[in-house]
């Protein structure tokens, strides 16, 4: 274990790295791995309870605080209540990450490696913290797949849990990953024609995108021949805030040039950067099940019968064979999606976990279904669901979201 401390202005920064098991619950596996927290502070707050941050993703690390402006834009709010734990979920950032360098190892080897790095061990590894930084309690604030994260938390170790906060992360409970997934392709259905209805324009630009794509005349800087699918997937950027106008932008410009070029790797989900996100993303549904390629199976006829129906958070199997960066990966994804995963909720544990806090849900949210989020918060009373159709998935950014559930949770007029 090292602890080291720096200054951001006004805030202070602990670092903390720990030596943890890579599978918790087997006492002769001797692997180990790291997993790095950062605790921030401000001057005033040094004493505040804590509130860990559990990242979207999977397969992202926590960001990191800065000042002038401050980053990440909600650390403010949290900090007028709590010391903030950023935690780099294990497999990212300091927490002994997995990268391009690992590809050294079998597929078998890695890809078994990869299955300790779900949910249920990145609770285990909360835990560690937790009980390392000596605090009985703490709060839980889980943003996208940190939201699916805590569902797991709560249902192992609720009594850890002071305050559980959602934002855009309450996950479908006791559901095939076909149903969610299902779902949101009617999510992104809808906004993908609302897209096209405020820029009628854009369906015949995109079709003819789609035309060049599928003639392999769409060539990115890294060699890439975009494929129909991975164009198509462009869809994800109409689930945040401000991603339309990624969007428009490259609807707007010339194919042929740099600018779309360049543009377009920018804009397309389920880079090499975060591998793990393409790599497991399915296994995050995945609740005792094997995924087979889930979002694939689920994708409605519609969708194959018109190319101009933008995609969503679906991973493509065919990607591996056509993307550069995941090329190297085909092995380890092909026998990720052979296994079947353990559970990651307990229906029952989350009814009596007595768990208390507050949920943003979003209404069009195409990335985690409002109706599967709402029939899993009637499994937690004490969470107050806050409803909203003024954000999308990313509207822990918009600034007013996170200070909302705090006061709600603490049952504090709402500032």
């Amino acid at each position: 274990m090292t602890v080291t401390t720096r200054r951001m202005l006004d805030l202070t920064v602990h670092e903390h790295t720990l030596t943890v098991p890579l599978v918790w619950d087997d006492a002769a596996d001797s692997r180990t791995i790291d997993v790095f927290a950062a605790v921030v502070s401000r001057e005033g707050g040094e004493h505040l309870p804590y509130l860990v941050f559990l990242q979207g993703g999977p397969g992202s690390e926590a960001p990191r605080p800065f000042r002038d402006p401050t980053g990440p834009s909600w650390l403010d709010d949290a900090l007028t209540d709590y010391r903030v734990v950023m935690l780099d979920q294990r497999g990212t950032g300091r927490s002994t990450p997995i990268g391009d360098e690992d590809l050294q190892r079998p597929a078998a080897s890695l890809a078994e490696h990869i299955t300790h790095l779900r949910a249920d061990s990145i609770v285990r590894d909360c835990e560690a913290v937790r009980e390392h930084l000596g605090a009985e309690t703490w709060s839980v604030l889980g943003q996208s797949f940190g939201g699916f994260t805590t569902l797991t938390y709560l249902s192992t170790h609720a009594s850890s849990i002071e305050h559980a906060y959602f934002t855009g992360g309450v996950s479908a409970v006791g559901h095939h990953p076909d149903e969610p997934y299902a779902l949101t392709y009617d999510k992104v259905h809808d906004a993908t024609l609302r897209y096209y209805r405020r820029f009628p324009g854009h369906r015949d630009a995109f079709r003819r995108l789609a035309e060049r794509a599928d003639a392999g005349e769409i060539v990115l800087p890294d060699g890439e021949v975009v494929s129909v699918s991975r164009l198509r997937s462009l869809g994800m950027l109409l689930g945040t805030n401000e991603g339309w106008q990624m969007l428009w932008s490259l609807l707007e410009r010339d194919p042929a040039t740099n600018a779309f070029r360049y543009d377009l790797v920018s804009a397309l989900p389920f880079s090499g950067r975060n591998p793990l996100y393409y790599v497991f993303h399915e296994s995050c549904y995945a609740d005792g099940v094997v995924t087979n390629w889930s979002a694939e199976r689920a994708m409605p006829e519609e969708f194959h019968r018109d190319v101009t129906l933008l995609t969503g958070e679906h991973v493509r199997r065919e990607w591996a064979d056509t993307v550069p960066a995941l090329q190297p990966w085909r092995e380890v994804v092909d026998t990720l999606a052979q296994v079947e995963w353990p559970r990651l909720y307990d229906e029952a544990a989350l009814t009596a976990s007595g768990a208390r806090g507050a949920a943003a849900v979003y209404a069009n949210d195409i990335y985690v279904p409002m109706e599967y989020s709402l029939e899993t918060l009637r499994m937690l009373p004490g969470v107050t669901p806050f409803i909203s159709s003024e954000n999308e998935h990313n509207g822990l950014r918009s600034g007013d979201v996170l200070p909302h559930l705090i006061d709600l949770a603490h049952g504090r007029r709402v500032r």
